[in-house]
């Protein structure tokens, strides 16, 4: 198992988010990225900087968008991080191509980590179908009408899925994050 000190140099993770992303699901698992070495990338299909939240209704800080998604691959990157946030999480599963670009990272079956929401856009894709997964509570039914195997745990690692409930499991879903990725 690694910890916060195994590098990560020459790894290459996108988080796909848009507005509303919930600010510590994207802050914590970059920063923890961040430090191990790797190089962390804002992919988007809004343009310029994206407002940030506390929760649903409380505006935080805004972040650049690095990348839009119409020119991202999976192939540029050796991971895909999915922060959740409500608005955020809404707005990306109805997105044409930031479902593609998830499809994608599955397809070339590289670690792909969502936490609270973000499980959502794994229903749009497909993705959840027999996949043993969480989320945050509110989208239980949603991911087990999807065909999920639903759980109540605060990491539940599922092949190269990783997936957590809410920001109170940010430690163990950024640990997971770089064990899929040393």
């Amino acid at each position: 198992m690694t910890d916060a000190r195994t590098p990560l140099t020459g790894k290459k993770v996108a988080f796909l988010l848009t507005r509303g992303v919930e600010q510590v699901e994207l802050t914590s698992p970059r920063a923890a990225l961040d430090e191990a070495g790797a190089q962390t990338v804002v992919v988007s299909p809004s343009e310029g900087t994206l407002q940030a939240m506390e929760g649903d209704w409380t505006h935080a800080d805004t972040f650049p968008v690095d990348v839009p998604v119409a020119q991202a691959t999976a192939g540029d990157y050796d991971a895909l991080v999915l922060p959740g946030g409500t608005l955020n999480s809404d707005a990306l599963r109805t997105d044409e191509r930031a479902v593609a670009l998830v499809k994608a990272f599955f397809d070339a079956d590289k670690p792909v980590a969502a936490i609270c929401h973000a499980p959502w856009i794994l229903a749009e894709a497909g993705l959840a179908r027999d996949r043993r997964l969480t989320s945050y509570a509110s989208t239980r039914v949603d991911l087990e009408n999807a065909g999920a195997q639903w759980v109540d745990e605060e990491v539940v690692v599922d092949g190269n899925l990783i997936t957590s409930r809410s920001p109170g499991d940010l430690e163990a879903f950024n640990a997971a994050i770089r064990t899929a990725l040393s």
